[in-house]
């Protein structure tokens, strides 16, 4: 894996951390923020992965299956 796609698998789960703080959660407005920001990070670093970029990848990530975008760049 080069160092964008593991940037792009830290950022995804980090995607995955927020989604699943519920003190975050208490806080609307913060937590729609944190989740702006790190899907800007991804998009980003989807646009920086070296070309040509896997299809299964990118059909993932243009749909937003970020978890099994998550799972392909793991195995």
């Amino acid at each position: 894996m080069n160092d964008t796609a593991a940037e792009l698998a830290a950022a995804l789960r980090e995607r995955l951390r927020i989604i699943g703080d519920k003190a975050s959660r208490r806080e609307p407005e913060r937590h729609i923020a944190r989740l702006k920001e790190i899907s800007e990070i991804i998009e980003r670093l989807r646009q920086e992965l070296p070309r040509p970029i896997d299809p299964q990848l990118a059909h993932y990530l243009q749909r937003a299956s970020y978890d099994k975008a998550l799972e392909l760049l793991e195995n």
